[in-house]
């Protein structure tokens, strides 16, 4: 299993946890157009690239030029709309 994989399926059981307690929706282009420009903006870098997820609408991918970084997930709570931004590091990624 690639790192990408592994990412995937850490992020994935963070959000079902997460989506047990919660209401989510999908993420609409144009939500991804505004958090691309978002992170893009917030972090300095163009080379932010938000994807959507075709698997699972609710969230997004997040990607540092051709690298996968995290997952972008849409979350609605009493009313209150949020996005949570989940970035995994592996320990090899360290070394």
């Amino acid at each position: 299993m690639d790192a990408r994989n592994r990412l995937n399926d850490a992020d994935a059981a963070s959000s079902a946890s997460t989506h047990e307690m919660k209401g989510t929706t999908a993420v609409k282009p144009d939500e991804i157009r505004k958090l691309d420009a978002y992170l893009k903006r917030t972090f300095s870098s163009a080379d932010i690239k938000v994807k959507p997820l075709p698997k699972q609408a609710e969230t997004a991918e997040v990607y540092v030029a051709d690298e996968f970084v995290g997952t972008l997930t849409k979350d609605t709570d009493e009313g209150e709309l949020s996005y949570h931004l989940t970035m995994t590091i592996l320990d090899i990624d360290l070394e």
